[in-house]
């Protein structure tokens, strides 16, 4: 890779979404009151498109004083994050048109500041020192603590707001202070430092490994990992649908990158060190998210713990500290996407009367009310328990292979008790919807969600076809990672 300053062109895509967010806000003060959300998202979708082209479109290298770098891993992690942030966008269309010209109904800010929110995802990718990736992390947090609370006249929009907010900022405190152990004890901050600094010392220095181990801790919490996953359930509930299905998708893709370009890039030397850490907060996310959801009875929550149970699976891949461990976790990131879109589409369609309902309950016989919406939701449920030939079963069998493979024999048993356990409370949706007595009917969803939900679903279904060049694109990152 070619070293350069001030190579702005390694940025284009950020810059470019970065100003495209400034136009549409202005567009969005400009329009008559209540009327500037949907231009406002189309002109977001539209950015999302194009700094898609733009990422494809981008060199490798490293620039801006080795702060910044691109590369395959850097741009498959940005083509998720964006994928993320688009579906996202067109899940709030539906679910706004549904609110109508309610009072509480969303504003024009939203879909603007999930492009913030997913510029700083993209920032996380590319970063090359500890600072840029601090930077983007809060872009990307700050947006997304504005989010959840943007339906101000719900107590529980508020109070998921107020909560993430403060946990967060807790979170980001523990980081800053992991960061400057690491500073302190390496002298750097770069990358390329630390791996030189680490190869230098022989050992490393206690100080060292306690900078790199609350580094972890602030990284598990924006991956709401056990047990730094408090805010999860309580926040997911609160937040509005189509704000719940962006902090599933596109903020988890942004943490990933992080975790995979940190711990395998600067401390990959020291994966010996590490390796039981990562390996138990994988093993506590999968066995918490698998009992926690049995008795939950509101869908969000239940998506909340199933949230918590699959970073756990996806980071399998990463205590396998091996470039097939980091090929299975972008697999299974892959097949998460187009799931949780797909899950997500179909609890913003949940409506009866204009209101919203979220209870597990509420889709009793749907099967009959509606079958499509049925047959979608149960797709996704049997993709999440990890059934063949679905996407889920693709990811679950990588990560799970990476970590055989890497002789994490304890970890592979749990997570094969916990994907059976997990079993019962994704199935039990299906049974609800197929088997139970018919509850009043929902109404006929929006046709942005129907896009979504049938998309997801198909992607859902036939991830086999796109399953090979995923994984040549996967593998390329990988190799970028360990370069």
């Amino acid at each position: 890779m070619s070293d350069s300053a001030v190579n702005w062109t390694l940025a284009l895509p950020e810059i470019a979404l970065a100003l495209s967010g400034l136009v549409i806000l202005v567009v969005g003060v400009l329009q008559r009151r209540g009327e500037g959300f949907f231009p406002c998202a189309m002109l977001t979708i539209a950015a999302f498109v194009g700094c898609g082209f733009l990422v494809v479109l981008s060199p490798d290298g490293v620039g801006y004083a080795s702060t910044f770098v691109n590369d395959s891993f850097a741009r498959f992690m940005k083509i998720l994050a964006l994928a993320g942030g688009l579906l996202a966008t067109v899940v709030t269309v539906g679910y706004r048109r549904e609110q109508g010209t309610a009072s509480d109904a969303l504003p024009f800010e939203t879909p603007i500041l999930m492009l913030f929110s997913t510029l700083g995802a993209m920032i996380m990718a590319s970063s090359a020192n500890l600072m840029t990736l601090f930077v983007g992390l809060e872009l990307s947090s700050l947006s997304i603590y504005i989010l959840c609370a943007l339906e101000r006249d719900r107590v529980a929009s508020s109070e998921a707001g107020l909560k993430y907010f403060v946990l967060g900022s807790l979170a980001s405190g523990i980081l800053l202070y992991g960061m400057s152990l690491v500073y302190g004890y390496a002298g750097t901050m770069e990358y390329g430092g630390l791996i030189a600094a680490i190869h230098a010392g022989g050992e490393i220095s206690a100080g060292l490994m306690v900078g790199i181990v609350f580094v972890v801790v602030g990284l598990c919490f924006k991956l709401s990992a056990v047990p730094f996953h408090m805010w999860t359930p309580d926040v997911y509930q609160g937040a509005p649908t189509p704000v719940t299905a962006y902090m599933a998708g596109a903020p988890k893709f942004a943490a990933f990158a992080l975790f995979l370009r940190v711990m395998v890039g600067p401390f990959g030397m020291v994966a010996p060190r590490w390796q039981i850490l990562i390996e138990t907060v994988s093993m506590l996310s999968m066995v918490y998210g698998a009992f926690a959801a049995i008795p939950q009875t509101d869908i969000k929550r239940l998506m909340a713990y199933s949230s918590i149970g699959h970073m756990g699976y996806a980071m399998m891949g990463l205590a396998s500290a091996s470039s097939a461990g980091v090929r299975a976790t972008l697999i299974y990131l892959a097949a998460y996407l187009v799931m949780n879109a797909g899950v997500f589409a179909g609890i913003a369609s949940m409506r009866r009367k204009g209101r919203e309902v979220t209870a597990i309950a509420d889709l009793a016989g749907l099967s009959k009310t509606d079958p499509g919406m049925a047959a979608g939701l149960a797709i996704f449920m049997f993709s999440m328990v990890g059934a063949p030939p679905l996407a889920g079963f693709f990811g679950k069998f990588m990560v799970f292979a990476a970590a055989w493979q890497a002789g994490l024999y304890v970890l592979v048993c749990v997570g094969a008790v916990s994907s059976i356990v997990g079993a019962y409370y994704y199935l039990r949706v299906v049974k609800v919807m197929y088997f139970d007595a018919p509850a009043e009917g929902l109404d006929r969803p929006a046709p942005s969600l129907l896009f979504v939900s049938g998309g997801m679903g198909l992607a859902t279904v036939f991830f086999i076809l796109v399953l090979g060049p995923l994984m040549t694109m996967a593998q390329q990152a990988a190799m970028a990672l360990a370069g």
